[in-house]
């Protein structure tokens, strides 16, 4: 696994496109969100469909073709320096095979950020645009609009990455030792899902994966990282950082099944990240050659985010 091209940081007055690839969108939040992006001095605008609803299926913001058009037409518009996430949520798997990926990587790399559901739209940025993605809070979402912590970790990897270089866990090592790969991952469920599908990679060899997940059970994990051992998705895994577990239930109900699935790979498996559905989440870059150090529970970037 090799580094991805890193795309260039933010300067005041570059143009932000906010997109809803997944679940349909809180306007309220949105207003929220776009203000603190105008805070910023970036020059956000939302895409047409962000707020629509589909008439039948009230989880979608909108239809998949409205949705994938949204996407593809801010990503090629030269114009635009970023596309965000408004939400996650569900939908993007719908929208993954919709987009023209030829006319995107001639559109020349951007920023990209999501989280969650974008799971699925990381995993097709690194294998059809070879392109560093962050993930981390979104325009709509709670975290981005109310958190001081989210909100300054977030903008300084847009504006000033090199000064949130390390990351910091808030718990211990699930295995100690120390590895080196290239950053990749995100929400379990939809790795889990996503493997063998077009648009995701094969496996995570030579990677430091980085999982989270929200709502689901302890059990719904272990049945994840079953899925993700018995394919054949984890071997040659170099390190693993956990970041949130939001309603997967009580953490001490859930670190043993964390333990009986990863704590006996020979890998060193750091806890509690500060990542992910979590107050004050941080935001992490995939792409990027880093080192896991499972003893002082950080993750360090080689190099910046963005250039």
């Amino acid at each position: 696994m090799k580094d991805l091209l890193r795309p260039s940081r933010l300067t005041p007055g570059a143009r932000v496109a906010v997109v809803a690839p997944s679940g349909p969108v809180v306007e309220e939040r949105l207003q929220a969100g776009l203000d603190l992006l105008r805070g910023w001095d970036l020059d956000p605008f939302a895409a047409p469909h962000v707020l629509d609803r589909h008439g039948e299926l009230g989880y979608l913001a909108g239809t998949d073709a409205e949705r994938a058009a949204d996407l593809q037409r801010a990503w090629c518009d030269p114009s635009v320096d970023a596309v965000i996430c408004a939400r996650g949520g569900y939908g993007a798997q719908r929208v993954v095979d919709l987009l023209d990926w030829d006319a995107m990587r001639a559109a020349g790399p951007k920023v990209f950020l999501g989280f969650s559901d974008s799971t699925t739209l990381h995993e097709a940025f690194a294998v059809r645009l070879g392109l560093v993605t962050l993930y981390g809070p979104v325009a709509a979402g709670i975290d981005f609009v109310k958190n001081a912590r989210a909100q300054e970790h977030l903008r300084a990897t847009l504006f000033a990455p090199e000064t949130v270089r390390t990351l910091t866990s808030d718990g211990t090592a699930l295995a100690p030792g120390r590895a080196r790969g290239v950053t990749l991952g995100g929400c379990l469920a939809l790795l889990a899902t996503g493997y063998g599908t077009p648009h995701t990679r094969p496996g995570a060899r030579g990677g430091l994966l980085l999982l989270e997940d929200v709502g689901e059970r302890p059990y719904a994990v272990d049945r994840a990282l079953t899925q993700l051992l018995r394919t054949g998705w984890l071997d040659g895994v170099a390190g693993i950082a956990l970041g949130s577990w939001a309603q997967c239930g009580p953490y001490e109900e859930l670190r043993p099944v964390l333990a009986d699935r990863l704590g006996g790979l020979g890998l060193p498996v750091v806890e509690e990240l500060g990542f992910g559905h979590c107050d004050g989440a941080l935001t992490v870059p995939f792409g990027v050659t880093a080192e896991l150090d499972a003893d002082t529970g950080t993750l360090t970037l080689d190099a910046p985010a963005l250039r």
